[in-house]
């Protein structure tokens, strides 16, 4: 068991360490997002423990550490040195001591701490001196991991990819199994927000195509908010017979209302034209097809200086049909649990709701117009903001309802990429190749995505796992011919693949 010191802020908040953390450089953090603070990154943990691939394969943002950074989102915690808040370490319970050693104890910790307990471990440089650490995990306790957190078949795909050491790793898994006790997650109790200070100004952003009923409905719910944005950006890409002005009368709001007509195609391009014309202190990007609560603009700046954040990530919540309002959310958000208000770090990001300080919006340039055409372009932006080193805050209290109409949006344009043949308008992405017969699944923005973010041994094992699943996970009805289908697949795939690696070849574009 680690004995921990405490060290007590000028607020009163109780911090504990351990190790030998500059003591001078605590005051500031604590008034800062994170809930723990360590130098592991400088100390031999860097990217460890990439076993992780088996279970999360390219589908979790943080199987990767981020690189040539003084701070930044960390979850690999060294149980050696680290700053955790006194009420962050009770609440989870400590360390887990069931492993045979403590560096997965630390690992266990910091997993739990960012994907189910809603707190912000954070990589801090200098805080810690730089040692030189090996980092070993036992297979046993890579087994136990696990077991502890992922459902069980997880374990056997990794003994299923490690087969040429089948049985050590079948008997380390069938020791691990024997006794697995599992800790309960527990939840981190939320900041109180504070009432915001200063006068803030906020753009909103919403590009839009064949919606413009929908996006007055936001634009009026906008109306009706306790603090006002300054302006709504609207960039309008409904084809010209089919415009009508009346939506969009700056005299029926009370703040600000730019149009842009949009020439160009896509989504992403029409964000950036957008983000061109803000003249606020941060940007809310909003799809055209929601609808929000009074409080909306409110709580978003509250959570983000509570936080001390710079960017943050809304609840989205699904309509039932698109006739639904307001009354419908307020029905919906009264039946989830208490889970609904985790705060700490987003695992995802989302143009339909969120929000983003404009300094930094500035320096990621804007949106990567290589995903116009496809799906993929969020989580891109929300990765690009850990990259610089930001803590993108889940902010459960920012919620929306989202009316999904079946007709109008950006993927009017998107959806051709599902027909094959001459009557086939061609896609960004394409890049003068045209898809012929075999069209590419996934869709090639999205294996852009992974091919930008994750290394060549993660998207070997996504490629695994993406047969696996297709083969395997879809129950015995259709199995025969699943695998007659398989060559397809497999080519389809490939395909994907070709026109990802264009685009990587090609860089990131933001006009």
């Amino acid at each position: 068991m680690i004995e921990l010191k405490k060290y007590i802020t000028q607020t009163g908040e109780v911090l504990l360490y351990n190790g030998e953390p500059k003591l001078d450089m605590l005051e500031a953090l604590s008034k800062g997002a994170g809930d723990l603070w360590h130098s592991s990154l400088d100390q031999g943990f860097k990217n460890c423990f990439q076993e992780l691939v088996y279970q999360s394969a390219v589908y979790w943002w943080f199987i990767n550490d981020f690189d040539n950074l003084d701070h930044c989102v960390s979850w690999r915690l060294n149980t050696e040195s680290f700053v955790v808040r006194a009420l962050v370490w009770e609440t989870m319970g400590g360390f887990d001591y069931q492993y045979s050693e403590t560096v997965i104890s630390g690992l266990d910790f910091g997993f739990n701490l960012i994907k189910n307990s809603g707190g912000v471990p954070l990589y801090v440089k200098g805080l810690f001196p730089k040692v030189l650490n090996k980092v070993i995990v036992s297979k046993e306790d890579r087994y136990l991991f696990f077991l502890k957190n992922f459902k069980k078949h997880h374990s056997y795909y990794m003994l299923f990819r490690n087969g040429f050491r089948f049985i050590s790793e079948y008997k380390a898994l069938k020791k691990a199994s024997k006794n697995v006790v599992k800790k309960e997650n527990k939840i981190l109790k939320n900041k109180i927000l504070k009432p915001i200070s200063g006068q803030p100004t906020v753009s909103l952003v919403i590009p839009t195509m064949k919606r413009q009923e929908y996006t007055e409905l936001l634009l009026k719910d906008h109306n009706s908010q306790t603090y006002l944005i300054k302006e709504a950006v609207i960039v309008d890409a409904t084809p010209e017979e089919e415009r009508d002005p009346k939506y969009y009368n700056s005299e029926n709001f009370k703040f600000d209302v730019k149009v842009k007509w949009q020439t160009t195609k896509g989504s992403c391009r029409a964000r950036n034209e957008a983000i061109n014309m803000c003249t606020s202190d941060y940007i809310i990007f909003a799809d055209d097809d929601i609808r929000i609560l009074p409080d909306f603009v409110e709580n978003t700046i509250k959570v983000l200086q509570t936080y001390n954040a710079n960017a943050c990530n809304g609840l989205d919540i699904m309509a039932d049909h698109t006739s639904q309002n307001l009354n419908d959310l307020k029905e919906k958000l009264s039946k989830l649990n208490h889970s609904r208000f985790k705060v700490g770090v987003a695992h995802l990001f989302s143009n339909a709701n969120s929000c983003v300080k404009r300094t930094v919006v500035e320096k990621l340039v804007g949106n990567d117009v290589n995903f116009d055409g496809g799906y993929g372009e969020d989580a891109d932006f929300g990765l690009r903001i850990l990259k610089l080193g930001e803590v993108l805050i889940n902010n459960p209290f920012s919620p929306n309802l989202h009316l999904k109409p079946p007709v109008g949006g950006y993927r009017f344009w998107g959806n051709q990429s599902r027909i094959l043949g001459k009557k086939r308008k061609s896609q960004p992405w394409e890049l003068g190749n045209p898809v012929k017969y075999i069209r590419p699944v996934p869709s090639p923005t999205v294996t852009y995505k992974f091919l930008k973010h994750f290394t060549p041994w993660q998207i070997k094992e996504w490629r695994w796992k993406h047969f696996f699943i297709y083969l395997f996970k879809r129950g015995k009805k259709g199995g025969v011919l699943r695998f007659l289908k398989f060559p397809y697949k497999y080519l389809q795939f490939n395909k994907s693949l070709m026109y990802a690696k264009q685009l990587i070849n090609k860089g990131d574009q933001f006009s």
